[in-house]
């Protein structure tokens, strides 16, 4: 009896010294998260697609939780929404693109099934007759890799045939298999407008985009978005910017008697050069309507209570937004986004519930920002990085939560970013006390750092990170991680991003939790997060730490 009675008193004992930050963090479990996933993936909320009743109905319900939870707006004047200024562009799916060769037209393609494009210079009619087409390999200018695809070559006027991604096949060049801002089509765009192209058209592969040709067709046909503060659009020489299918790629190339796998091997080579496709000509015309539209971004606040650091910030970040209504596939056209990204934002939800609580102990404060217009070219992170409510010299960290693990407990999580900066660090040294192993990026050739909503404010010199889902499940049986990628390929971006039978958050619980305390680490470390030497982001990092300081 003595023994049991010991043993009672030091369970009680343990008990009482559990840390607030362990007690708070359990209370976000499986219930909390899925009740926040199960509304906003609901068909109520139509896809939640930028400048829809659905965005609304999101915006609504995000303001709604932060005032529950009695977390302030993040807004100087105490308000909970920054308009994002964006105008809406829609291009007409009746176009089609033909090449001719001589007066003869060989290529007959057709919208959405061959190719996609769309006006690059927001006009509402765009035409191009008989335009030249050359093939301009990765369409790269890197001066730091002795790298020039373009070897003098004016292209002004003509078109350009762009293999996507960055090279890879030299690990002394480009980062190897890492896919670069050069890898982007983002940077082929930009790159064609510098040098005065009519038009773009990216050869899309599946290894080389890391997603299927249906993601291209169902993200690209939808309603465009640009900010509306955006001059470079309106400004732009090039007229339009598309994509081509491998097949029709493969039918452009045999009509000059080249071959496209050929000439895509070809462009790994440094000493390559542009490739003219002589004799050939483009014929484009498109249509497109245009309309002002504001976005949203939903912001929150709980203010750290040191005094010297109080003016100091994390910033959670996870988007609201998905595609909203598309296509009817099987009589579904509702693009749920259940996983992309519902996921991340009960996620950041439940954690500002948790810092709540947690207040009196913050010595930093906290922002929460939900962002809009993501799925249509990260604007909501980019207008908040060019307009902070909080100066980038004064931001610790951001972490940024983009699809969580649905699919079981992991013994390991991945960081995109990872060994890049501090906060990498932290989430390292968390993780390695509760056992778990954090492995970089298993995708580096996907680009995925440049492509959510941390790059953003990444540019602005903020340390940032980007939390994955682990690769290696426990209590699963075997080939389970066969089909979690297989189910994750097949419904990005696509009306199956549903709550499924295969749905497990045991993990996503884990993962949260961990974040959880990494984050309140981060807000109570004396110092601020940094990237490590060396890094592309460093020298920004320390322009906007002085900038901060001489405010």
């Amino acid at each position: 009896m003595k023994k049991l009675f010991l043993f009672v008193v030091v369970a009680a004992v343990a008990g009482c010294m559990r840390s607030p930050i362990t007690e708070i963090a359990d209370t976000i479990t499986e219930e909390s998260l899925m009740e926040h996933i199960e509304v906003l993936s609901s068909d109520d909320f139509m896809g939640r697609g930028t400048g829809t009743e659905g965005e609304k109905k999101t915006v609504d319900y995000l303001i709604s939780q932060l005032k529950e939870n009695d977390i302030k707006g993040g807004m100087p004047d105490g308000s909970y929404v920054q308009e994002v200024p964006l105008i809406g562009q829609k291009t007409d799916e009746n176009a089609q693109l033909t090449i001719t060769k001589g007066d003869e037209a060989i290529l007959t393609l057709d919208y959405y099934t061959d190719f996609m494009a769309w006006p690059a210079n927001m006009e509402e009619e765009v035409s191009i007759e008989e335009a030249d087409l050359v093939y301009v390999g990765y369409g790269i200018q890197a001066p730091e890799e002795d790298w020039d695809d373009f070897k003098d070559t004016d292209v002004e006027g003509k078109i350009l045939v762009v293999k996507n991604n960055d090279p890879n096949s030299d690990p002394d060049l480009f980062k190897g298999e890492t896919r670069l801002y050069y890898g982007r089509y983002d940077y082929k765009y930009e790159k064609a407008r510098e040098l005065g192209a009519a038009g773009v058209l990216i050869i899309h592969t599946t290894p080389t985009a890391g997603y299927g040709w249906n993601v291209v067709s169902n993200s690209w046909s939808r309603e465009r978005f640009y900010l509306r503060s955006d001059e470079s659009a309106r400004d732009s020489p090039t007229v339009f910017n598309g994509w081509l299918t491998k097949d029709a790629s493969s039918a452009l190339f045999e009509s000059v008697d080249l071959d496209l796998e050929q000439q895509l091997k070809a462009a790994e080579n440094p000493d390559f050069e542009p490739v003219p496709l002589e004799g050939l000509s483009l014929n484009i015309e498109l249509k497109a309507t245009y309309r002002e539209q504001n976005s949203k971004n939903v912001l929150g606040v709980i203010e750290g209570t040191n005094n010297d650091l109080k003016g100091e910030y994390a910033v959670f970040t996870a988007h609201y937004d998905h595609l909203g209504v598309t296509q009817p596939v099987k009589g579904d056209s509702i693009n749920n986004g259940a996983l992309d990204n519902a996921a991340g934002v009960s996620a950041v939800l439940n954690m500002a519930r948790g810092y709540k609580e947690l207040q009196p102990q913050l010595k930093r404060s906290l922002l929460f920002l939900f962002v809009g217009a993501e799925e249509v070219g990260l604007l909501g992170s980019k207008y908040w990085a060019v307009n902070p409510t909080v100066h980038p010299g004064k931001v610790t960290a951001n972490i940024n939560l983009d699809g969580m693990n649905v699919y079981g407990k992991t013994k390991d999580i991945v960081l995109v970013g990872y060994g890049r900066n501090s906060v990498s660090d932290v989430i390292e040294e968390v993780a390695g006390e509760r056992g778990v192993e954090v492995k970089p990026d298993p995708h580096p050739d996907r680009g995925y750092f440049y492509r959510s909503d941390h790059f953003p404010l990444a540019k602005q010199g903020i340390p940032a990170i980007f939390p994955n889902t682990g690769t290696e499940f426990v209590d699963k049986p075997e080939g389970y991680k066969a089909k979690v990628d297989s189910l994750q390929d097949a419904n990005y971006h696509t009306v199956d991003d549903e709550i499924n039978k295969y749905w497990d958050l045991s993990g996503m619980v884990r993962d949260v939790r961990l974040f959880f305390d990494a984050g309140y680490r981060i807000l109570n470390r004396n110092e601020l997060q940094s990237w490590d030497e060396g890094d592309e982001f460093k020298q920004k990092r320390l322009e906007m730490i002085q900038e901060a300081e001489n405010q």
